[in-house]
């Protein structure tokens, strides 16, 4: 039976990608620095290991692993300086990829970021062929662990996800969830840009794609939902319909929400509400994966089976940049 080891396995997408392995009849290994909670299922074997910002011996977590995904790091943004990024971001993920090259790992999967590519906004659909230009100190660290995989000596698939969704989802998609739930009416008719997203099935089915097929070693590959991205106003409805309420989406100029958005200091939402970032993920698909639902569908079935407090509005956080 081939075992993997998942680093970041208590994580939103690490638990995901446990439940995926487990289900495709991998032997699992779960990286972690502290006892999950809840605890994982029986037969995932659960090691932990120092915290990131400090080096340390990798062997013994790779002992008798045939393959490994990397998905441990810091993923929100604020309080973080460029070092914390570089140490844990890269530099951890360059310790890693060493350790495995000479343990003998037959494929190391490295999940890297969209933002290693582009920064919050793009004018076009964005895809592999794009020169690489992150804007941020986030997406240059995760640009420099690409390097540092690539250069390691050992069988590897890099993968470049864009924002995710899915249970247990937080940040500034918790927030739209609440939204979505509110009887107020949302004044974003006109909002007329596109952000591609991707559901957490879906990237637990890639990662599961990409350890079982041999041409997807040496590659790079970005990861999204398929199909056209969605309008702010359209996601917005799919998820009111979902949870049975009216979409109420009224008109409102743009310009509005962004200064009301700048003056508290939160440019950052505003990136991620006004402007676009589509992206391609054709070559994934010609590859061979096949995602299990388009955005409309996973959305939907989100809303549904979503447990998150009705009554409570999330505060607007920084979504983990993916």
């Amino acid at each position: 039976m081939t075992r993997v080891l998942i680093t970041g396995a208590s994580g939103f997408i690490g638990r995901a990608a446990v439940a995926e392995l487990v289900q495709r009849g991998y032997s699992v290994r779960a990286a972690v620095r502290r006892p999950p909670t809840p605890a994982f299922a029986p037969g995932v074997e659960v090691i932990q290991h120092p915290d990131l910002s400090h080096s340390f011996d990798w062997q013994p977590l790779l002992k008798d692993v045939d393959q490994v995904i990397h998905l441990a790091g810091i993923a929100h943004t604020r309080g973080v300086t460029a070092e914390q990024f570089d140490r844990i971001n890269r530099l951890a993920t360059a310790e890693l990829a060493d350790a495995a090259a000479q343990a003998g790992i037959k494929h190391f999967v490295f999940v890297s970021s969209i933002r290693a590519q582009a920064g919050p906004s793009a004018d076009h659909a964005l895809n592999e062929r794009d020169e690489a230009t992150p804007t941020d100190a986030y997406g240059m660290a995760k640009l420099g662990a690409e390097a540092a995989v690539r250069s390691a000596g050992i069988p590897f698939t890099i993968l470049r996800p864009v924002a995710l969704y899915g249970p247990g989802v937080k940040g500034n998609f918790a927030w739209l969830l609440w939204a979505a739930r509110s009887p107020w009416p949302l004044p974003i008719k006109d909002f007329v840009n596109r952000r591609s997203l991707l559901g957490l099935g879906n990237f637990t089915s890639a990662l599961g794609f990409v350890l079982g097929a041999p041409a997807a070693r040496g590659e790079i590959y970005i990861v999204a939902d398929p199909g056209m991205a969605l309008r702010f106003p359209d996601l917005m409805a799919t998820l009111r319909e979902a949870a049975g309420r009216w979409p109420l989406i009224v008109p409102m100029p743009p310009h509005y929400l962004e200064i009301l958005l700048r003056l508290i200091g939160r440019d950052d939402v505003w990136e991620r509400l006004g402007n676009n970032l589509r992206v391609d993920a054709s070559k994934l698909m010609a590859a061979g994966w096949q995602p299990l639902h388009d955005t409309r569908g996973g959305l939907a079935a989100l809303i549904q089976t979503e447990s998150r407090s009705r009554n409570t509005m999330p505060p607007i956080t920084p979504t983990p940049k993916t």
